[in-house]
């Protein structure tokens, strides 16, 4: 297959895919695709070609076949149809057409000549992963374990199919295509079946290591860092959570010791993921389970236990050669990583570094990684990183105290968005109180559809579009889609803090969208949270309690030099 690997947009990943009698249909293979073809081409002949593994097997449904599925069950008009709950039934109503379930049936038995192993199905759409637009997050991922009859496997294949099928019609990818301007109709989506990477420990599989890098660095938490230094963004087990807004290490490929949420073991313990994901082979299912819970196992299973956990306790942090006595906190802190595994950090650079010269274009890379009985990297997908166009310096105006209502001096990125003439502000006690979590994300959104091009300010406890609706307002990206500036707000006693979670979907989002963020640390030096304009100034309730809109005249001004950023209300 000879193409030039120089015009990244021209690649077609489809030759690849095809040549290796693993692309099912006539179709396109769709962006995630391509960036596998694309990163298999860009490797070949050179000295990272032995050291960059991939999943031992990928095959590919073209769009064809989505499209010929929503032809013969006549669903076309779901393009037009925003009631997602009933889309949802009739996609579960339909079926696979006997063509594709015979594809997938001769699939599993190419998958079953390798060891059976669990299996990821993703999406591959034609705009999603392009070199504007991120995309990110918005269409399925569904995980196959893979285990029992042909007939079950077969079954639970077919249904992650029409999954990642129906995810084309979701609210956030609708939203996301609209605000881009983008038809629809354009959208056909291709499936990527693969195998899982990582290894069987007893009934559980799972990778040792995963995560994402990043050859850029677009939100840096301190002038230390510059863009071109690289970023990781690690979790034990699945990257499930290397994605989502969980808690995983972020790590600075240039100043890997650097914690960007902070020094203080409390703050450590905010940032460290706790739990890890895994395929659960006995009870044939996806599964998480708590570190406090899987220690013993894990200290067993894995000789880097040590590099990778330590616990908590009595506001100390303690390796595991010397736990403390009395109750404790474990947590993956990976707090000697970067100096048992320098070759991770090394490799991690040197592929960014290439894959970067060769395209032309910032990447974003997942990769899973064993430690042992022999180091192990798999690339597993490659996407443009949709740039984030910081702004140059902005100057902070002279400001009367009690004009600020939010300031912070943590990740802080150039950025201003001035007389906005709405604040959504989310009120920690009233939400944990009035307990509805959906209620409250329902109530932003159609606050969201009503300040449409309004570019308002939206602040909130903890962890916007969190998994867990304890650290946060569990919002998808069509009820916030419509905001400029997103203030995250510290409230420990709740038990609420952001993350800041660069690398995560969530922040792909944003950067593509050119959002403002700024996180806000309560009793913090240089952080402020201003309760008496808050409480004072007069608000509407949305349709939760907690959900307030203020109407005036606010402004964000954002110094990235000076690490300060600051809302005001103005008059």
């Amino acid at each position: 297959m000879e193409q030039s690997l120089e015009n990244y947009d021209a690649f077609r990943g489809e030759d690849l895919f095809r040549e290796r009698g693993n692309l099912v249909g006539a179709g396109r293979c769709g962006g995630k695709a391509k960036g596998i073809a694309y990163s298999y081409a860009a490797l070949s002949d050179t000295p990272l070609e032995e050291k960059i593994g991939f999943p031992d097997l990928t095959i590919v449904l073209s769009t064809e076949i989505f499209r010929d599925y929503i032809d013969q069950n006549s669903l076309s008009g779901l393009y037009d149809d925003d009631d997602w709950p009933g889309v949802r039934r009739q996609i579960a109503d339909s079926e696979l057409p006997p063509a594709i379930t015979a594809e997938l049936d001769n699939i599993l038995d190419r998958f079953d000549a390798i060891g059976a192993p669990p299996l990821a199905v993703r999406s591959s759409s034609l705009m999603e992963d392009s070199i504007a637009l991120a995309f990110a997050g918005k269409y399925q991922t569904c995980f196959s374990p893979n285990c029992g009859p042909k007939s079950n496997r077969l079954a639970v294949l077919g249904d992650c199919v029409r999954s990642v099928f129906a995810s084309v019609f979701n609210p956030s990818a609708r939203a996301y295509r609209e605000k881009h301007g983008k038809n629809h109709r354009d959208e056909a989506i291709a499936v990527i079946i693969q195998s899982l990477s990582g290894k069987n420990h007893g009934s559980f599989f799972y990778p040792e290591l995963a995560g994402t890098l990043f050859s850029r660095v677009f939100r840096r938490p301190n002038p230390r860092i510059k863009k071109e230094d690289g970023l990781m963004r690690l979790c034990f087990g699945m990257g499930t959570r290397s994605v989502d807004r969980c808690a995983a290490r972020v790590f600075y490929l240039t100043n890997p010791s650097l914690l960007p949420a902070g020094n203080l073991p409390e703050q450590i313990v905010e940032a460290s993921q706790e739990s890890f994901d895994y395929i659960d082979r006995a009870s044939c299912d996806f599964a998480s389970g708590s570190l406090a819970e899987f220690s013993r196992f894990l200290r067993k299973e894995h000789k880097n236990y040590s590099a990778y956990v330590q616990y908590y306790a009595d506001d100390i942090l303690y390796s595991t050669f010397g736990e403390p006595e009395g109750p404790s906190r474990p947590i993956f802190s990976f707090p000697e990583l970067h100096l048992r595994e320098r070759g991770l950090f090394e490799l991690s650079r040197e592929l960014l570094r290439h894959m970067e010269e060769v395209s032309g274009i910032p990447v974003d890379i997942e990769f899973a990684y064993e430690t042992s009985p022999e180091k192990s990297f798999r690339l597993l997908q490659l996407r443009p990183l949709a740039a984030y166009e910081e702004m140059s310096r902005v100057e902070i105006p002279e400001t009367p105290s009690e004009k600020i209502i939010f300031q912070s001096d943590r990740m802080v990125s150039n950025g201003l968005l001035e007389n906005t003439r709405y604040l959504v502000y989310v009120n920690a006690e009233t939400y944990k109180n009035q307990w509805d979590p959906s209620a409250a994300a329902r109530a932003i959104g159609d606050l969201n559809r009503k300040l449409e091009g309004t570019r308002y300010i939206l602040a909130g406890p903890g962890r916007w579009g969190s998994r867990n609706p304890a650290l946060g307002v569990p919002v998808l990206y069509a009820q916030i889609c419509n905001c400029g500036c997103l203030v995250e707000i510290s409230v420990p006693e709740l038990n609420f803090s952001p993350e800041l979670s660069y690398g995560t979907h969530f922040f792909l989002d944003m950067d593509s969208d050119g959002t403002l963020y700024l996180p806000v640390f309560s009793k913090q030096k240089k952080n402020k949270i201003n309760t008496g304009w808050l409480d004072s100034a007069p608000y509407q309730t949305g349709d939760h309690p907690s959900v307030r809109l203020y109407k005036g005249n606010f402004s964000a001004y954002l110094d990235g030099e000076l690490e300060t950023g600051i809302i005001v209300a103005a008059g």
